[in-house]
């Protein structure tokens, strides 16, 4: 959600799609995983879980630094060039994003093999809870990227991007030692 609001300030909502596009079957790709057996494999490994978990709660600590220290200029004028980002790097974006998420992994994991009835055919219940996961999921994009532009729109307004982005930092890095300690 955070890269949908930050695509949708920086190139818009409707290029953000592409990214929407990557993440969504990324998303489903780790919910048809996590279905399918991911969910025993993590039980049965805990160390495993517990390294991800570490890995991920560091990264996160890392990326609330790296946006805690830089500088913010928002200019509605500006545009990025097509050479910057392309669709195809979007796409590619969002679905490394979902797939390696830990915290998505571990919603899924818990989430949805109650959900799982063993004595009905597995296929048909997978296209449903999958199809569910997907239209929630761009639906909170799309109302994150919109939220996004307006906030673009804001904060070029009153000059508070750095202060929000400092506040912002703080706050995902909080999220990475909570995660890795919690």
């Amino acid at each position: 959600m955070s890269l949908a609001m930050t695509l949708g300030m920086t190139i818009g909502v409707r290029k953000t799609l592409y990214m929407m596009l990557g993440e969504i079957f990324g998303v489903a790709l780790v919910a048809v995983l996590a279905v399918s057996g991911v969910a025993s494999v993590m039980i049965q490994y805990p160390t495993l879980f517990a390294v991800l978990k570490w890995v991920g709660g560091a990264y996160l600590i890392y990326l609330g630094i790296k946006m805690w220290r830089t500088k913010v200029h928002i200019d509605l004028n500006s545009s990025i060039t097509e050479s910057e980002i392309t669709p195809l790097k979007l796409i590619c974006q969002g679905f490394v994003t979902a797939i390696a998420n830990p915290k998505g992994w571990a919603f899924m994991i818990s989430l949805l093999p109650p959900f799982v009835n063993i004595d009905k055919p597995l296929p048909f219940q997978l296209a449903i809870l999958v199809s569910i996961i997907m239209l929630s999921e761009l639906v909170c994009m799309l109302i994150y990227a919109n939220g996004g532009k307006w906030l673009r729109r804001i904060l070029n307004k009153s000059n508070q991007a750095q202060w929000i982005n400092r506040v912002g930092g703080a706050l995902l890095a909080a999220i990475g030692v909570w995660l890795a300690f919690g």
